[in-house]
C-alpha cells in the first residue's frame, strides 16, 4: 500500500486537520534516489546553463495533466499594509501601515505605521519571514532553532510549529495561498500544504547550506543557492530538480525580476543579472558588501529596477536596460559585460540594511498624485528601524549622470533591536473592491483543492523511477529521501 505524504510534526495545542483527504489516492513520497533517467547539466557555449522557462514550464503542464489554474483576475492593490520583521534578539514585530490623502503633502497622500504586536516568536534568533499572498493569511516564520512557526496574521493567533529540518531555518516564501517553501542549514528545501501542514516533497541536491531560494512569478520553478557555490532550478509542480550550474562563488540571495525574465544572484559585494539562458546581461559590484537584493518596476514608467541594501546602511536603486539580443560567439568574447546605472539611492539608516521587500498599493484619490499606484520599499536594518520608502520619488525621467537621494516616508524605531529579515503583506482593499475581494477569495479556496494534488507531484507519481536523476558529477550524493 502507497503511503501518504509525510508530515512535518506540529507542535501547538489545536492540531491541523488530517493530512490526506479520503477522497484522494495516498501515494508516497517520491524518494531522491538515482533513476534511469538522467538530470544534465545542460551546457551553452561550453557554459552550464539552466534549461529554458518554456521547457520548464512545458514539463510542469504534461506532469500537472493541464489541471493548473491561472488566476486572471486582476488583483487590487490594497490601501493599508502590514510589514512583519524578525530580530536577533527572538522578538517579532508587527507594524500596521495606512496610506491616507493629506493636501499638504506633495504627492497629497501621507504613509504611517503603527505597532500591532511586539512579543518573543522563538526561542533563537529569528532568521527568516514570509506571509502568504493574496490578503496575508499566513505567516512564517523560520528561526536558528530549527522550527518554522506558522501564525494567522488576520487573527493574530499562533497555529503551530513545523519540526522538519534538522538546522536553522535559513529562507521562506509562500509560491501560493496554499503552499510554503522553504531552505535550511541541512541543505533541503520542504515544501509544505498550507491546508494541513503536510510535507509534500523534500528536495535534496545542495551540498551543505541552503542560502537562498526565489519562485518565479509563474509559481511553476524556483531557484535555489547554496554554500556548495551551485545554482539549481525545481520544478516545483513535480516536486524534482530540474538542472543545476556552477557559480564558481557561494551565491547569498537570488531573486526573480517582477516579469520573470532575468533573475539576479547576490554574493559578497557582487551582483549578477542572468536571463534564462544563463547570459550574463549585468554584473554589479557594490562598494560595502551587500545583505539583500529585490526587483521592482518605476511606478510611473514600468521600467525594471534592481535594489541592493548593503553595509553602508544604503539601498542604491538601479536601472536595468532591456536584453539585448544574442551576439555571435565571436561578438560575445569581445563584449563586455555592462553594469547597470546607479539612479538613486534610499537613504536614513545608520548600520547595515539587512532585508528589503517590496509592495504595490493604491493611493487615495488626490489632485496632485500622478498615478492610481505606487510601489513601497520596506527595509529592515541592524539600527532597530524599519524604514518604507515611496518610489513615486524617483525622477521620471533618467538624467544621466544624476543620483537622487530618497528619504524614507515612514519610519518605525524598535529600541536598537537588531533587526534581521522583513516581509510586508496586504492589508484591507477598499470599500468599492471589497466585494469583488470576497468572491476571489472564496473562488481561490475551491481552486486551492484542486491545485494541492498538482503541486509537488502528489497524485502524479507514476515513472517516478524513470524520471527522478542526479545532477551530473555528483552522483556520489544521492541518499534515499526516506531513512
Amino acid at each position: 500500500m502507497e503511503r501518504p505524504p509525510k508530515k512535518a510534526r506540529v507542535d501547538s495545542k489545536r492540531r491541523p486537520a488530517a493530512a490526506a483527504d479520503k477522497k484522494s489516492p495516498k501515494p508516497k513520497p517520491a524518494p531522491a534516489v538515482r533513476g534511469k533517467g538522467t538530470e544534465k547539466t545542460i551546457k551553452i557555449d561550453g557554459k552550464a546553463a539552466l534549461p529554458s522557462q518554456s521547457q520548464a514550464l512545458a514539463k510542469s503542464k504534461q506532469k500537472g495533466k493541464g489541471k493548473a489554474r491561472a488566476e486572471d483576475t486582476p488583483s487590487v492593490p490594497p490601501r493599508s499594509f502590514k510589514i512583519v520583521t524578525g530580530s536577533y534578539e527572538k522578538l517579532l514585530y508587527g507594524l500596521g501601515g495606512t496610506i491616507a490623502a493629506d493636501s499638504e503633502s506633495s504627492h497629497g497622500y501621507t504613509v504611517s505605521l503603527t505597532a500591532t504586536f511586539i512579543f518573543p516568536a522563538h526561542v533563537s534568533c529569528i532568521k527568516a519571514v514570509a506571509a502568504s499572498p493574496g490578503g496575508g493569511k499566513w505567516l512564517a516564520t523560520g528561526s536558528a532553532d530549527e522550527i518554522i512557526k506558522v501564525w494567522d496574521l488576520r487573527r493574530r493567533k499562533e497555529v503551530g510549529g513545523l519540526m522538519h529540518h534538522e538546522g536553522s531555518i535559513t529562507h521562506l516564501t509562500f509560491p501560493t495561498r496554499s503552499h510554503l517553501l522553504s531552505a535550511s542549514d541541512d541543505g533541503t528545501l520542504a515544501l509544505f500544504r498550507a491546508r494541513d501542514w503536510a510535507v509534500l516533497r523534500v528536495l535534496k541536491g545542495h551540498r551543505g547550506r541552503v542560502n537562498a531560494l526565489a519562485v518565479h512569478p509563474s509559481s511553476k520553478v524556483a531557484l535555489s543557492v547554496g554554500h556548495d557555490a551551485t545554482l539549481r532550478m525545481w520544478d516545483l509542480m513535480r516536486g524534482k530538480g530540474c538542472a543545476s550550474t556552477k557559480l564558481g562563488k557561494e551565491g547569498e540571495r537570488v531573486v526573480w525580476s517582477t516579469g520573470g525574465g532575468v533573475f539576479a544572484v547576490q554574493a559578497g559585494k557582487g551582483v549578477d543579472v542572468y536571463d534564462t539562458k544563463m547570459r550574463l546581461l549585468h554584473a554589479i559590484t557594490a562598494g560595502s558588501r551587500l545583505h539583500d537584493v529585490a526587483f521592482t518596476r518605476h511606478p510611473r514608467t514600468g521600467a525594471d529596477l534592481l535594489l541592493a541594501g548593503g553595509e553602508d546602511g544604503r539601498v542604491v536603486v538601479y536601472a536595468l536596460s532591456p536584453p539585448a539580443a544574442p551576439a555571435d560567439d565571436d561578438e560575445a568574447e569581445e563584449q563586455e559585460t555592462p553594469a547597470p546605472r546607479i539612479i538613486a539611492h534610499l537613504t536614513g539608516h545608520a548600520n547595515r540594511v539587512k532585508a528589503i521587500d517590496v509592495l504595490a498599493v493604491s493611493l487615495p484619490p488626490s489632485s496632485k498624485a500622478k498615478s492610481a499606484t505606487t510601489m513601497l520599499i520596506c527595509t529592515a536594518s541592524s539600527d532597530g528601524h524599519v524604514r518604507v520608502f515611496d518610489l513615486a520619488d524617483l525622477p521620471a525621467e533618467e538624467n544621466e549622470g544624476e543620483k537622487t537621494e530618497v528619504g524614507a516616508c515612514a519610519d518605525y524605531d524598535s529600541g536598537g533591536t537588531r533587526l534581521t529579515c522583513v516581509a510586508f503583506a496586504e492589508g484591507d482593499v477598499d470599500a468599492e473592491a471589497e466585494a469583488g475581494v470576497k468572491r476571489r477569495r472564496s473562488e481561490e479556496v475551491s481552486d486551492d483543492e484542486g491545485d494541492e494534488e498538482e503541486w509537488g507531484g502528489v497524485g502524479e507519481v507514476e515513472n517516478e523511477d524513470e524520471d527522478e536523476a542526479e545532477v551530473e558529477g555528483e552522483e556520489d550524493d544521492a541518499t534515499d529521501e526516506e531513512d
